[in-house]
């Protein structure tokens, strides 16, 4: 998210798509005109297997965990929705948004970033692992759609500049990764080494280390869904009481948390009052006790923070740039400080009460486990115990480390579910 505006960047006037935007890596035979490209990009991650597989990959708590809790399809989708009636209000093509929003989390590995941070451990010899540059590399490599038929190299989904410009949360790789606000490091990027020259050609004309508005748009959708959902989810699953803002010790924790998890971004200070603005509102929920009454008020909160928070953004936008159609490089996002205080508050208040706990829990430690494990005995038998694309992506890699990025690539392709299944079938070891 950005409070910075957009003064002396390059790119299209504003409000328009240049033909360069609707290029596409591989030049294909013309399609139907009844859809556009961008409605055709969407369309070809609508039907992707990456998407599917998110039905049962973990958002915060496992797929498994009740018949309520939201999984990484279901928060995709609530991301779609929420970054497409945003974008549109901003003049974006809400096809190329909702594109982005949909494969925002195509990268991300089983279990979470439980996962994520095990894959990271078990790659970091060969530029390490990040969901969001496993996202670019599933979009331009490894999901089926179209191969080069100039080289035989797959594309993925060959999708066009502007949407996959659009799915780039962070355009940079792992050595360019800036710093979080408090000097720590962030360990975010958006592109492995080895898909350099897609990313090169997907940047053609960007300013180095800028995101294009509609991925600003898809970053924004994200939080917004997921610092309200999670919180949601949180209350209905009997782990955390909105009344506990009312409390200064449990202020002090939601606070200490959000600085440990997400960096010193704001002041204490404008942390403190959001949460103050938070609970002494109309919205706030307290009392929940699960009944229909109750459940119906939780989201009408959820709904109501969600509108108040895109809102905000908008009119600040529009308050910058006017009112003409935004797109592209032509304008950056807008978030209010006062927005971004409260969205990083409910972040902080669903890691204080259900992320950082789970730390500790035999669980996560568990599922690390399995996914180191994996990945070394599936190293060890390839290619016989890599399913067939990737076998193929193993007899092709130069070198040893080509070979594991394969391996990791097999891995992270995983549910939370076949993850388990695979562990019990190939691992074998004394329970600890």
């Amino acid at each position: 998210m950005s409070a910075h505006p957009a003064e002396g960047l390059p790119g299209p006037p504003v409000g328009s798509y240049t033909d360069a935007d609707r290029d596409r890596w591989c030049v294909e035979a013309p399609k139907s005109k009844q859809r556009t490209p961008f409605e055709r990009d969407r369309a070809r991650i609508l039907h992707s297997s990456a998407l599917r597989r998110l039905g049962a990959k973990t958002q915060v708590l496992g797929p498994a965990t009740d018949d309520f809790v939201r999984t990484r399809l279901t928060h995709t989708l609530e991301v779609a929705q929420v970054g497409r009636e945003l974008g549109k209000a901003l003049g974006c093509d809400p096809d190329v948004v909702d594109a982005a929003c949909l494969a925002h989390d195509l990268g991300h590995p089983p279990f979470g970033h439980n996962g994520e941070r095990a894959l990271a451990g078990v790659a970091a010899e060969i530029g390490g692992f990040e969901g969001n540059a496993q996202t670019l590399r599933l979009l331009t490599r490894l999901e089926p759609k179209v191969v080069d038929p100039a080289t035989g190299r797959a594309a993925g989904l060959n999708l066009t500049r502007a949407s996959l410009d659009a799915s780039v949360k962070y355009p940079w790789g792992g050595t360019e990764a800036p710093l979080r606000p408090d000097g720590t490091p962030s360990g975010k990027f958006g592109v492995y080494a080895d898909d350099a020259e897609v990313f090169a050609w997907l940047r053609e004309g960007a300013p180095a280390g800028v995101r294009c508005l509609e991925a600003e748009v898809m970053d924004l959708a994200d939080d917004v869904s997921y610092s309200v959902h999670d919180v949601e989810d949180a209350v209905v699953g009997g782990r955390l009481e909105l009344e506990v803002l009312d409390d200064g010790g449990a202020r002090d924790r939601v606070l200490a948390e959000t600085r440990t998890w997400f960096g010193g971004q704001l002041e204490d200070a404008e942390l403190l009052e959001a949460m103050e603005r938070l609970r002494g509102g109309e919205l706030w929920v307290r009392g929940h006790g699960g009944s229909r009454r109750d459940l119906a008020a939780l989201k009408d909160m959820t709904s109501q923070l969600i509108g108040r928070f895109c809102g905000a953004a908008i009119d600040a936008t529009r308050e910058r740039y006017g009112t003409g159609p935004l797109t592209r490089y032509g304008a950056r996002l807008v978030v209010p400080r006062q927005t971004l205080a409260e969205i990083l508050v409910l972040k902080g208040l669903a890691v204080a009460y259900v992320m950082a706990p789970r730390e500790a829990e035999p669980l996560y430690r568990r599922q690390r486990e399995v996914i180191e494990d994996l990945v070394q005995v599936v190293a060890e038998r390839a290619p016989v115990a890599l399913e067939p694309a990737f076998a193929a992506d193993w007899a092709q890699a130069a070198d040893d480390a080509a070979r594991l990025r394969v391996v990791v690539d097999q891995v992270a392709s995983l549910t939370d579910v076949s993850a388990a299944e695979w562990h019990a079938r190939m691992v074998r070891r004394v329970d600890r």
